[in-house]
């Protein structure tokens, strides 16, 4: 086999980093997707919200507010931020599928905050036998709004009632202290019920626009009036925008803002969503930056490779280190001093050339004499040393005789 075969049969490591680098970011910007999924959706699917370009939706008097100079705000949360001298009208558009304990939830974090409640009207079911086409809605079809969307702990008991055959008309109402010119669609919905007021009352009964008696919110019972149908035409367009403009003026309101979560656009709260929002995206990053560089320093190695070495070195340095760790393991430390103290005097007579014959005491008293005057005898430490009761006075006194030894040989 050649070597250019072997090559080509083998693993090409770029490649396989760059498997790993793709996978690492897709793995990645899968989670951020599913946390971050519905504050990133663009809202085409033709429903009844804010961000809706279809009929029922609302983009377009939102566009048309943001054109007039208006503070209009999308909100994705249920609760709203807390300003001191700001209120904003909170606009819900709850859809036929909206259940009452989160239009109470949604109610009361709203705290004394005003709040203008769309019904729902249409129903928009897909054509049977065609594929829906993005943004767009189905045909519409007018129906009741569930009356569940107005919970009887806030609103009491209320009435709605559906006006059918009725003819498109036109109502003059004063709110906030204006006129109010509102183009009445075909089919209206009203409201009427025992705790809220009528601000704006439809030819055949009942309010289009009402008022809970004891707080600032608003029902608006039919939605033609500002969505995106009512801007068939310039008049309806230029109606739509006073109402609402009447409204926040009645609630004296500084600014709009269109309730996105009742449509499934808001930010719920989960440890996932937390890990790509501020403040905890900070720490979501440095992870992320530990993670890679554990990985660049798994991959990349620094320097050559270390080589594998003896587990018992070839050297009479390593045989002392471990003749030396077994006697400490024993711990048999002190049982050496006569061999040691026996070593010392033989070498230093052997290398001074002591006279022969000369007993161990005699050789010890002919080593005093060489010694500097005021110095450790070497015949006191000689019998010290074996009588040494702990490693501390061993080590002490062994190296005291290596010190007269070195001083004596000149040598270490």
């Amino acid at each position: 086999m050649s070597a250019s075969t072997a090559h080509d049969a083998g693993f090409n490591p770029r490649l396989i980093g760059g498997v790993i680098v793709i996978g690492i970011i897709a793995f990645i910007a899968l989670w951020a997707l599913i946390a971050l999924g519905p504050q990133l959706s663009t809202g085409k699917d033709g429903g009844g919200h804010a961000l809706s370009k279809a009929a029922p939706g609302y983009a377009a008097i939102v566009d048309l507010l943001e054109r007039a100079g208006a503070d209009v705000e999308l909100r994705r949360q249920v609760e709203p931020p807390q300003y001191d001298d700001y209120t904003q009208l909170a606009i819900l558009t709850p859809t036929v599928r909206t259940r009452p304990e989160e239009m109470t939830e949604l109610l009361e974090a709203q705290g004394k905050a005003p709040v203008l409640i769309i019904l729902p009207k249409w129903y928009t079911p897909p054509t049977p036998g065609k594929a829906p086409k993005p943004g767009w809605a189905g045909p519409g079809i007018p129906g009741m709004p569930p009356s569940r969307l107005l919970p009887p702990a806030i609103f009491g008991e209320v009435d709605l009632q559906t006006h059918e055959g009725s003819q498109p008309g036109s109502v003059r109402a004063d709110l906030a202290g204006r006129t109010v010119d509102v183009a009445v669609p075909a089919n209206g919905i009203t409201v009427t019920g025992d705790a809220i007021e009528t601000l704006i009352a439809h030819p055949a009964g009942g309010a289009i626009l009402a008022r809970v008696k004891e707080r600032d919110l608003y029902i608006l019972a039919d939605p033609d009036l500002i969505n995106n149908l009512a801007f068939a035409s310039r008049d309806k367009a230029r109606a739509a925008v006073s109402l609402i403009d009447a409204i926040a003026e009645d609630a004296a309101a500084d600014g709009l803002a269109f309730d996105l979560t009742l449509n499934g656009f808001g930010g719920g709260r989960s440890l996932l969503r937390f890990a790509f929002v501020p403040p905890f995206i900070g720490i979501t990053l440095c992870l992320i930056a530990a993670g890679l560089l554990a990985l660049w320093q798994a991959w990349i190695r620094f320097g050559p490779s270390l080589k594998p070495q003896r587990a018992i070195p070839v050297s009479k340095a390593a045989l002392i280190a471990n003749s030396a760790d077994l006697i400490k393991q024993a711990r048999r430390e002190l049982d050496g001093a006569d061999a040691f103290v026996h070593s010392q005097r033989s070498a230093i007579a052997r290398r001074l050339h002591a006279p022969a014959g000369l007993d161990s005491a005699a050789t010890d008293a002919w080593i005093d004499k060489h010694l500097p005057p005021g110095s450790d005898l070497f015949s006191a430490l000689a019998r010290r040393l074996p009588l040494a009761r702990n490693t501390h006075e061993f080590l002490a006194d062994a190296q005291a005789l290596h010190a007269i030894r070195k001083d004596l040989l000149r040598d270490s």
